[in-house]
């Protein structure tokens, strides 16, 4: 994996650049759809590239080590392969889900032991065997081991989870280094910084991961509940240690508000749940603002819900899909959410490029608050 950095914008630490991988080119700031278990929900792989034009997508490895199993992923030839997908893959390396499953899992200094959500078996992942299951899956970027502190933490615990995340990494940099690739491709580990809220165990956990000299680098155990000032305090903090040279990936993160305030304190890549989870509730992110698409006030507007994403749907229509529990709903506005925060992510690249991000993203960030 190599890391152009293409432009830096004047007025802020937004960086446009790009991202080379065997699977193709990933030009950042970029947003990567969730595909979970293998499926970005309710939208398929061909709509992902054309409508979307989704340039990397997320798979998660505590959910295809349960399903369908590393076993048939190997034999299918790895995921690109299992899902028809050939552009690039991330995988999250399961610490978040071992993570919110705090009543099924005990932590040790081996790793994480748990009991799967689907049937109750019990299961071990240490940072070896979760190096070894993402080189089954066959990711082109995959993340070491970690341990995400709940928030709230005390100080004395995110310090020994650091302390120990720290040492999980030495072991995953060790494995990765040991094995090589399955499919004929070149795989990316990236190393995760965490330490809670502390500023003093951030700044701790973001020079030990420089030094790992990884190809990229993740912030995470932010955006798990924790006000959005302190978010943005923390990564601008890290961003200012993590080598500019790398792409620097912000975990879990966010509305379009907070990808925008990321963008702007340096931050390259992000993924979310949140467009489309929302989706299916009927919550459509505009450029605009937000509409709740259920609300009665769309029950006779015929203008289409955006004229870039979906322009042939009327509000009424939508709105009438969701009411009337049809599929094609939450399908569409899945689709809408996907495209809007790809473009996006897209408009900030070309104003970064142009020097105008700085006083392009206080306007757009207005917009993106407000309730139709």
């Amino acid at each position: 994996m190599k890391f152009d950095l293409q432009h830096k914008d004047s007025g802020s630490k937004a960086r446009a650049g790009e991202i080379s991988t065997d699977h193709g080119i990933i030009q950042t700031p970029i947003f990567m759809p969730v595909g979970t278990v293998g499926t970005v929900k309710a939208i398929n792989q061909q709509q992902l590239k054309t409508d979307i034009k989704a340039q990397i997508i997320l798979g998660n490895t505590y959910h295809l080590y349960l399903r369908p199993g590393t076993e048939v992923l190997q034999e299918a030839g790895g995921l690109h392969q299992f899902i028809s997908w050939d552009k690039p893959i991330l995988t999250d390396s399961g610490g978040y889900q071992v993570y919110s499953l705090a009543e099924k899992r005990k932590l040790t200094e081996e790793g994480a032991k748990f009991q799967s959500h689907i049937d109750g078996s019990r299961h071990l992942f240490t940072p070896e065997n979760v190096m070894d299951i993402q080189r089954q899956i066959g990711a082109d970027i995959i993340m070491a081991f970690d341990e995400c502190p709940p928030y709230p933490s005390t100080y004395q615990y995110a310090e020994k989870s650091m302390h120990m995340t720290h040492r999980w990494l030495e072991r995953c940099v060790n494995r990765f280094n040991e094995t090589t690739g399955l499919y004929g491709y070149s795989q990316a580990l990236f190393p995760i910084l965490q330490g809670s809220t502390f500023r003093d165990l951030r700044i701790q956990s973001a020079e030990f991961v420089a030094k790992m000299d990884c190809p990229g680098n993740a912030i995470g155990g932010l955006s798990v509940g924790e006000p959005h000032d302190i978010m943005y305090e923390l990564t601008e903090l890290v961003c200012g240690i993590l080598p500019e040279n790398k792409p620097r990936y912000l975990m879990g993160v966010g509305t379009p508000e907070n990808i925008l305030e990321c963008i702007a304190l340096g931050v390259d890549m992000f993924d979310c749940v949140m467009p489309t989870r929302n989706a299916r509730n009927g919550m459509l992110f505009t450029k605009e603002g937000i509409i709740n698409i259920r609300n009665k006030k769309w029950e006779k507007e015929f203008s289409p819900v955006d004229e870039l994403h979906l322009p042939q749907y009327s509000k009424a229509y939508l709105r009438h899909l969701f009411i009337a529990g049809e599929m094609l709903g939450p399908q569409l506005a899945s689709l809408h959410n996907l495209s809007f925060y790809l473009w996006l992510v897209g408009e900030a690249r070309k104003h970064i490029q142009n020097d105008t991000f700085s006083t392009w993203k206080p306007q757009m960030v207005q917009k993106l608050r407000n309730r139709l």
